[in-house]
């Protein structure tokens, strides 16, 4: 449970949600079970206990009217952004907010105690500007680039995030290896502090916005979500799409049996 007792500060959730993704175009608006998806986002979102605020920043007026549709707040922003930290940082630059949750607008089952993990130790310790997630994962994700790794040091904090297999069982075969989670927590002058720097050479090497952070020698908290895996499914083809139509439709079963 969260304890603001140490300060209150204003905690604003911003979900970015660009039309023109790479892999799925258009895939913020794609129907699961007769909603577009960034409808399922922002519907579990709103149930966190933590946020004062929660807004949809995008960049295309086709998104903006469905989001209206069903009464979410929109923020709309240049589509030039390369990414989601860079487009959260314009929608939030003139908004009163103390700390901002970076939510990712391709994970339509994200639980909201998830969120509140993430938020916990920025309200505790005023020194950390930034906090995220991970999870252990099994043998059959440790090399596939589309699961982002982390290592962290001995306090929690990120040593390296990579697309490739780390740390490597050169010896030992019995390894733990942690996904990175992205959810995003930041301290709202940190995050505008970042997104003005330009983009690192791992940051771009690798195409993972984090890496910035532990380029220009910042440090990020990344803590162990107790979350059930599926929560953090991203969305990045239609075949997850699928996947994610299928719990959804064993979630209703289930609920439909009580």
């Amino acid at each position: 449970m969260l304890n603001s007792k140490t300060y209150k500060c204003r905690i604003v959730g911003v979900i970015p949600a660009r039309y023109g993704s790479s892999r799925f175009e258009g895939k913020v608006l794609a129907d699961i079970a007769g909603k577009p998806m960034i409808q399922w986002v922002y519907e579990r979102a709103r149930q966190s206990k933590t946020l004062d605020e929660l807004f949809v920043a995008i960049d295309d007026p086709r998104v903006q009217s469905r989001i209206e549709q069903f009464g979410g707040k929109v923020i709309m922003t240049a589509a030039h952004h390369k990414s989601g930290t860079d487009r959260i940082a314009e929608a939030v630059e003139k908004m009163p907010a103390d700390i901002v949750v970076n939510i990712q607008g391709d994970q339509p089952l994200i639980d909201t105690d998830m969120i509140d993990e993430a938020v916990q130790p920025m309200i505790d310790n005023p020194e950390i500007q930034m906090s995220t997630l991970k999870r252990q994962i099994e043998k059959d994700e440790f090399d596939d680039p589309g699961v982002v790794k982390v290592v962290v040091d001995d306090k929690d904090f990120a040593l390296y995030f990579s697309r490739s297999l780390i740390p490597y069982p050169r010896y030992n075969e019995n390894i733990r290896v942690f996904e990175h989670v992205g959810l995003y927590v930041y301290r709202k002058d940190f995050l505008l502090k970042i997104s003005k720097m330009p983009q690192g050479y791992l940051e771009k090497i690798e195409s993972l916005e984090q890496l910035r952070v532990l380029e220009k020698g910042y440090k990020i908290l990344v803590l162990e979500t107790k979350v059930d895996r599926s929560a953090g499914i991203s969305v990045d083809t239609p075949e997850d799409l699928k996947k994610v139509e299928k719990i959804i439709s064993q979630m209703k079963g289930i609920n439909h049996g009580h």
